[in-house]
């Protein structure tokens, strides 16, 4: 089975976005995507309302420069989400699309 990286959220359905979304802190998102390619950036704050994607990317500029070991285990916590999802059919990646 191939690894699913934060990377691979791009790959990913809206739908299924929309729903690890729902189950993602704030706070965890916030430091996971202050260092994610501006890609998977772009994926997530295109998939909530637009207040909710302005009040994201303030904090994101508010939090500044987030430790590399902060980013990656916020990450890693999203992802243990995506996993589950994955696995319960409410989140597909690209090659399942």
């Amino acid at each position: 089975k191939m690894m699913f990286v934060f990377d691979d959220l791009n790959n990913c359905d809206d739908r299924g976005i929309q729903s690890l979304l729902k189950e993602v802190p704030r706070e965890a998102l916030s430091i996971a995507l202050a260092s994610a390619s501006p890609v998977v950036r772009e994926k997530v704050l295109k998939n909530m309302s637009s207040g909710a994607a302005a009040a994201l990317k303030e904090d994101i500029d508010a939090a500044g420069a987030v430790r590399p070991a902060d980013a990656a285990e916020a990450q890693e916590s999203i992802l243990e989400i995506a996993r589950r999802l994955e696995k319960e059919g409410k989140l597909l990646r690209q090659k399942e699309l």
